[in-house]
Parts: structure tokens; C-alpha cells; sequence
């Protein structure tokens, strides 16, 4: 696996899992043995809920979004928030898998945490070119709970900052199959995604998944 550092090089990482903050963990392959079911349950997310470009108060979004669970994250030109139903259909978000939330909850338990239980999984879909400028995850009423994002298709470089948009960026490749879980003092640190480069994945083209857990409200 490489890790790429603030000034661009490459370091090998022979680990399966990496701490790159006091409570931030990158676990390499977590997903591998279970992502084919990843992807077949996932068809049957979107066929309740299919992928959608969303608004912004500045424009659109370059990814593709849905959701599963009992919230869903939802952005248009008035902001951003959690809703219970989905816009486009007025129904609710399809349910959860129960392997996702397992897999959810294992992540979050190598990473120290406990009794997570996901809310929400934002789904989006990125093509060559999309992107996700530095942002921090506030929209949620409990910011205690810790974030798990997982990754499929098209690798991609992730970006994560400090507590403030001006602080120091260190970027990370993650891949298909990798887990990153982060939480307690590194939860609301700024994050993103640069934009994807043009490559073929063997399962998923030329596209990459990343499913985001969250909690929404607290307990």
C-alpha cells in the first residue's frame, strides 16, 4: 500500500492498518472479502433510491449521492441537513444492510470506539475528474460518534487537514477495500477528496464508491 506525504513522495506501508491521527485510522483491505456483497447490496439500495446529482447555495455537487438507513443527507440551495424521507420519492431512505452496519461497527471497534450504531450512509459515486473540497462533517446533532468511510472502485486521494481550513493538509491513497475510521479529537477535522484520475477498475470501471456511517442524533 503508499501513503503519499504533504510534499508528494511515496512511502511504503507494510502494515494492514495505519493511525495517521491520535484517533484516525486508515485498516487496508478491511473490505476485501466482502465486497462483492458490498456491491450487490448496494444495487438494491439504488433501485429505491437511485443516484442524483444534488444543489448547493453554490451550485452542484460533482458526485453522485444517495443514501440508506433511517436519515439521509441531503444538500439544496437553502443548505444542508439530515431528512428522514428521500426528495425525490417522499418514502424513506431504503434500509441499511445488516453487513454494512456489521462491518460499521467492527471498523469502529479496531479503531477504540465504542457502541456505534450508523444512522445514516451517505453513498456517493465519483467519476474521473469529481472531487470533494475541504469540508468538516457538522451536520449531525452528535458530534461524538466517529465517522467510517469506506472505499471501492477507483482509488483515490484522500486530503485531511486540522480543525481549521488553513492548517496544514496531509494527503492519503486509499483503495479499493480500505476503511478509514476517525472520531473523538480528530472528528471534526477538515477532509476531502482530489479529484479522481482516469483509470479502468477491474469491478467497477471507471467510477469510484465511498460509502460515509454516521450517527445523526444523540442517543
Amino acid at each position: 500500500m503508499q501513503q503519499l506525504n504533504l510534499l508528494g513522495g511515496i512511502r511504503t506501508q507494510g502494515s494492514s492498518s495505519e493511525q495517521i491521527g491520535p484517533q484516525a485510522f486508515i485498516f487496508r483491505g478491511f473490505l476485501l472479502d466482502d465486497a462483492a456483497q458490498f456491491l450487490a447490496d448496494l444495487n438494491g439500495v439504488l433501485q429505491v433510491s437511485p443516484w442524483r446529482r444534488m444543489p448547493t447555495v453554490r451550485g452542484w455537487m460533482s458526485v453522485d449521492q444517495s443514501n440508506c438507513g433511517p436519515y439521509g443527507w441531503i444538500s439544496d440551495k437553502t443548505g444542508y441537513r439530515y431528512s428522514s424521507t428521500d426528495p425525490l420519492s417522499g418514502q424513506p431512505w431504503p434500509d441499511m444492510p445488516e453487513l454494512w452496519q456489521q462491518r460499521a461497527f467492527e471498523a469502529v471497534d479496531a479503531a477504540g470506539f465504542k457502541c456505534f450504531e450508523p444512522q445514516a450512509c451517505l453513498l456517493n459515486r465519483y467519476r474521473p475528474k469529481s472531487k470533494m473540497g475541504l469540508h468538516q462533517d457538522r451536520d449531525e446533532e452528535d458530534l461524538a460518534a466517529p465517522i467510517v468511510s469506506v472505499s471501492l472502485g477507483l482509488p483515490a486521494v484522500f486530503l485531511f487537514g486540522g480543525l481549521r481550513r488553513t492548517d496544514p493538509v496531509e494527503k492519503y491513497l486509499l483503495e479499493h477495500g480500505d476503511v478509514l475510521v476517525w472520531g473523538g479529537v480528530d472528528r471534526m477535522r477538515f477532509h476531502g477528496v482530489m479529484p479522481v484520475r482516469q483509470e479502468n477498475h477491474e469491478l467497477l470501471g471507471e467510477q469510484r464508491l465511498n460509502l460515509t456511517f454516521r450517527r445523526v442524533q444523540r442517543r
